[in-house]
């Protein structure tokens, strides 16, 4: 019998292909957030965003996404991921949502940029946008003692 065997470069690409799209898949499972050195920090796959806090404008708690148009980005059952252009503000935002069907934090910064983001479990959303909203109520009474 004479078997034809597979060269060992293409078991490589397959092996190393495996692998890449495991990590794709694990960095886009959930949205990785920090807080660190006065920045709010989102990354989920290719998506970061850093944003000083000194810059929001507002936070909020919003039910549901305004209707946008998508740049980059992809939905996945209840995942939106990417950046959008809003419709009627024809301003950018970056979306970073886990769960649709919950509230979403909605940060305005730089005075027309939008995030929304929420994480998969509503009460780390919750313990995420109150810690948010009291470094903006810190930076706004901070900046009314420099008055």
């Amino acid at each position: 019998m004479n078997k034809k065997r597979r060269h060992w470069l293409w078991n490589l690409l397959i092996v190393f292909t495996v692998i890449i799209c495991s990590i794709a898949f694990v960095a886009h499972y959930k949205n990785w957030h920090k807080i660190e050195d006065g920045n709010l920090k989102v990354l989920s796959g290719i998506y970061y965003q850093k944003i000083a806090l000194s810059e929001m404008d507002s936070v909020l708690l919003v039910d549901k996404l305004p209707e946008m148009e998508r740049s980059s980005g992809f939905s996945w059952k209840e995942k939106e991921k990417g950046v959008f252009t809003d419709t009627l503000t024809s301003s950018k935002a970056y979306v970073f949502v886990d769960d649709l069907y919950q509230q979403k934090i909605k940060v305005v910064h730089h005075d027309t940029l939008k995030l929304y983001m929420n994480l998969r479990d509503s009460l780390k959303t919750q313990e995420l946008f109150a810690l948010l909203r009291t470094e903006l109520i810190n930076q706004k009474e901070t900046a009314k003692g420099l008055q």
